[in-house]
Order: structure tokens, then C-alpha cells, then sequence
């Protein structure tokens, strides 16, 4: 396996050796023992959404109890973004993204205190993620996908979103509600 660290320190892109032939192709997505080690998280739960086209899923995060979130597409392709939102990072309001398909193979590991989100860029996108925490509703925080100060740079601005992501508000809005930077 390759890991490729991003501009966001503790993101990380990992791309899984594949093994291909005239039958199709095998790759093990997941290893508990390793994936501990390259994320020192420890996954709890996994979701699939399915969502059409455009599809734009996020920002979001949760906080108490912040989700590490290791996340990969089943099936078509998404634009993934992951944005620090932890209060006093040097690294606060900065984004990072990358393409993840069923065809590049690519997971995005996302530390807790990341805000996370992405649009779909096909026709559909089967999009899985393990999670280090139990959802936690209490707890749940959504940043405003078009959030003007974090100038993400999505490849859609004509999306779908939920009602409640439309009406998100933005990091500045929610700055008091947000995980704090804890220096390691």
C-alpha cells in the first residue's frame, strides 16, 4: 500500500495494491492491524450512501466526540474534500481534495476535527467510510458547503444538497462550537 500525506497534516491519501488479470482485479480495503497504524484510529462503524449526480454530501463533522473517518467510492467517482476546522490549527479553514472512483482504487483518511464532504462526479457514486466514533447526534456540526472564506474549489457549483446542508452555516458563524487544535 501506498500512503501520500496531503497539504493538511494527518490527511492521507492511501492507495491499495491492487492485483489484476483476466478475471478482474482483488485488493484488500481494509486491515485493522495496518490501517491502525498508518491512522492510529480505530474504526467502529461504517456507512454507504448512494447518491445520484451533482450530489453534494457535506461539510461535516462532529464534536464531542470526534469521527476519524476512512472513506473510499464502491462504485463511480466523487470529489472529496477535507477541511480543518480545529480552532487554533496553523492550518485553520484550509482545504484539501482529491478524486476518489472504483477505478483509482484511492481511500482519503480524515483525522477527527476535519470537516468532510463531497460531490458526485458521474452519473452515481456507491461511498463508504469507517468511522473511529458512533454517530453522535448531539454533537453533529455542518459547515456551509460554499462557504465564501474556505473558497473550496468545487468542480460543481450547480449541486444538490439537503435542506439542512443548504442552510448551514459558515466556519466563522460556528467558530464557538468548534474542536480545538491540540498540538502533539
Amino acid at each position: 500500500m501506498n500512503v501520500v500525506p496531503t497539504a493538511l497534516p494527518g490527511v492521507l491519501v492511501i492507495e491499495p495494491r491492487v492485483h489484476r488479470d483476466h478475471r478482474g482485479e482483488f485488493f484488500e480495503s481494509f486491515r485493522a492491524d495496518e490501517y491502525q497504524t498508518i491512522t492510529n484510529s480505530l474504526f467502529v462503524q461504517e456507512n454507504v450512501s448512494v447518491s445520484g449526480s451533482r450530489v453534494l454530501r457535506g461539510l461535516h463533522l462532529q464534536h464531542p466526540r470526534p469521527q476519524a473517518k476512512l472513506v473510499s467510492v464502491l462504485l463511480g467517482e466523487v470529489f472529496d474534500v477535507a477541511v480543518d476546522v480545529r480552532v487554533g490549527s496553523p492550518t485553520f479553514g484550509r482545504w484539501t481534495a482529491c478524486t476518489l472512483s472504483r477505478a483509482n482504487g484511492r481511500q482519503l483518511f480524515i483525522p477527527g476535527g476535519f470537516a468532510h464532504g463531497f460531490v458526485v462526479l458521474g452519473e452515481s457514486a456507491v461511498f463508504c467510510y469507517k468511522c473511529s466514533d458512533y454517530y453522535y447526534a448531539d454533537g453533529e456540526i455542518t459547515v456551509r458547503w460554499d462557504d465564501p472564506d474556505l473558497a473550496i474549489e468545487w468542480p460543481h457549483r450547480d449541486v444538490v444538497v439537503s435542506s439542512r446542508d443548504a442552510a448551514a452555516p459558515s466556519l466563522a458563524e460556528l467558530r464557538d462550537r468548534l474542536p480545538p487544535f491540540a498540538a502533539s
